[in-house]
């Protein structure tokens, strides 16, 4: 049975001065961010603190998953200029730790792994002294186009699994869970922070997280981000719980006592969010 009426807890004030001054900066340099086309219920707070998660390969998504608010469709030819452009950015920024996301592009050859390889590589060279975080599509499988990326050396590479196992052929019938898991694992085998993050309150069961848990620690996952599903419209996957902030704690220290290096998690936690702390987080830890 859905869900539509939202708990005091997930209640949070928007700052439109704040948001008008971000998306100024990046029209101008003609970019994208998965906050304002995911419509993250972050963004003020991001923004205000002049931090923005990046979209690239454009702002059209190849897939049709029920849960995001990003646009479907018909995608755009890539913009050579936009490594460049998400450089500039981040440096007029001053951004410590950058990150940087994109749609799904199936029907690129590649699925916009080089694209990925040329932003990072392009972020190196005008802000050596930074780190940098990936948030990857599945690039259907490819192991040639994750090479690419992992190649270029960013410091994390995030994949998001999303939901749990039971929940894919509902939530992500163009995914494939296994093909996730195996993406997260070659990331850890290559010497590089592996990350990923779920969603909770589509429908899955306390014991269906504990599995999801036990599957990531599997691949060596270092990082983890749990966060609520929100319904982006009326067109999308309803909301069938809202997770408590007690029920959150308990599956961070669910996460931490199995063996996964950092876990945020909470009702507003999304795979970016304090995404600097969580880098520094890991450098401290080792």
């Amino acid at each position: 049975m859905a869900i539509t009426r939202k708990p005091q807890w997930l209640k949070r004030q928007f700052d439109p001065v704040a948001e008008g001054k971000m998306t100024a900066l990046l029209r101008s340099l003609s970019l994208h961010t998965v906050c304002e086309d995911a419509n993250c219920p972050n963004r003020s707070e991001c923004f205000k603190s002049r931090t923005a998660t990046f979209l690239i390969l454009g702002d059209v998504c190849t897939r049709g998953c029920r849960y995001c608010a990003v646009t479907k469709g018909a995608p755009q030819m890539l913009d050579p200029e936009e490594p460049m452009h998400v450089a500039e950015a981040a440096e007029k920024l001053e951004l410590r730790h950058i990150v940087v996301t994109s749609v799904t592009r199936d029907d690129l050859p590649d699925g916009g792994a080089d694209h990925f390889a040329q932003t990072i590589r392009a972020l190196r060279e005008r802000l050596p002294g930074s780190t940098i975080e990936v948030l990857i599509p599945d690039f259907q499988g490819s192991e040639t186009a994750l090479n690419l990326v992992i190649a270029a050396k960013p410091d994390i590479i995030n994949h998001n699994i999303e939901t749990v196992h039971s929940l894919y052929p509902v939530v992500r019938p163009q995914a494939d869970f296994a093909r996730s898991l195996e993406l997260l694992r070659c990331v850890k085998a290559a010497g590089l922070y592996s990350k990923t993050g779920f969603m909770v309150g589509l429908g899955e069961t306390r014991q269906d997280v504990l599995s999801l848990m036990d599957d990531l620690v599997a691949t060596g996952c270092d990082m983890l981000t749990i966060g609520q599903y929100l319904q982006p419209s009326k067109n999308h996957l309803p909301v069938v719980e809202f997770i408590t902030p007690d029920q959150f704690d308990e599956y961070k220290e669910i996460a931490l006592a199995k063996g996964i290096r950092y876990v945020a998690s909470g009702p507003f936690v999304r795979s970016s969010y304090h995404a600097a702390e969580a880098m520094a987080s890991m450098e401290d830890d080792k």
